[in-house]
């Protein structure tokens, strides 16, 4: 599993876990900005994207194996314990690290992820993974563009062109004849429909009631949705919110509000050690 440290300080170290098909680029604005409040910072790239090798077995591609290969990582950089910022996938990968080892987690941060998820939003990723997956190659960082507007547009409606085209280029990877190809393996594709996204998650979810979580929510959000919000407050009613206005799945957590939160949420986890 690929990963890359931002040197911050002595502070409890933090690990960013990506989304479904995202790789340790998406944290590229966000992990300088966490190392600033006095702490390492550890981005990966799960199996099977980015720089990260791809599995021969497309069934390994499942949260369970990926909770078990950030164990692993923790235990190869010698971390006994870390905040895990989690987007997605990652946040399930967080829950369900939490569950089995909850001494390694000490503050959680679900990024638009909860323990259920809604089937639109689940739906809509199937629907969106198969068919970039269906739609081969792209000739050109231009063509690589429209196809990730066309499909994120209606998550991030004030995204400007510029803003497009690094996202593409977080999504793609140019290949030695010009080409730009998706940067994941096509194969976790197959294992969704398969597998499916998660196991049960609410024992996860529950088991965070003795640990710090942030949950951070886009306000326009298809996959957690304000009704899964209010499930959630009922097991743990203590967790702290945040809501990114005019933003879908996911918030890249840079944003304004986001950031705010996100700060005051590691300063208050700090001073419990203070």
């Amino acid at each position: 599993m690929a990963a890359r440290r931002y040197q911050g300080g002595v502070r409890t170290p933090a690990i960013c876990i990506p989304g479904l098909t995202r790789n340790m680029a998406d944290f590229e604005d966000l992990a300088p900005k966490i190392a600033a409040t006095g702490r390492d910072v550890i981005t990966v790239s799960l199996r099977g994207r980015g720089k990260s090798d791809r599995d021969p077995d497309y069934l390994h591609y499942h949260p369970e194996t990926y909770r078990d290969d950030i164990l692993a990582m923790m235990d190869g950089f010698g971390l006994d314990d870390a905040v895990f910022v989690g987007t997605s996938l990652g946040g399930i990968v967080t829950m369900l690290t939490n569950l089995s080892a909850g001494e390694r987690v000490k503050a959680a941060i679900l990024n638009d992820v909860g323990p259920d998820l809604a089937p639109e939003g689940i739906a809509r990723i199937a629907a969106y993974v198969g068919e970039s997956v269906d739609a081969g190659p792209a000739k050109t960082l231009q063509e690589a563009t429209r196809r990730i507007k066309a499909i994120n547009e209606v998550a991030f409606p004030d995204a400007s062109e510029d803003d497009w085209v690094d996202f593409a280029k977080r999504t793609f990877s140019e290949t030695d004849n010009g080409e730009w190809v998706l940067d994941y393996d096509p194969n976790i594709f197959r294992a969704l429909m398969e597998l499916g996204p998660a196991p049960d998650l609410w024992p996860g979810f529950e088991s965070l009631k003795d640990t710090p979580t942030l949950v951070i929510r886009g306000a326009i959000s298809d996959l957690l949705s304000p009704e899964i919000i209010e499930k959630m407050r009922a097991v743990h009613p203590t967790f702290d919110y945040v809501e990114v206005p005019r933003i879908g799945h996911a918030p890249m957590m840079a944003e304004p509000t986001a950031w705010a939160g996100l700060e005051a949420f590691l300063l208050a986890v700090d001073q419990l050690d203070d």
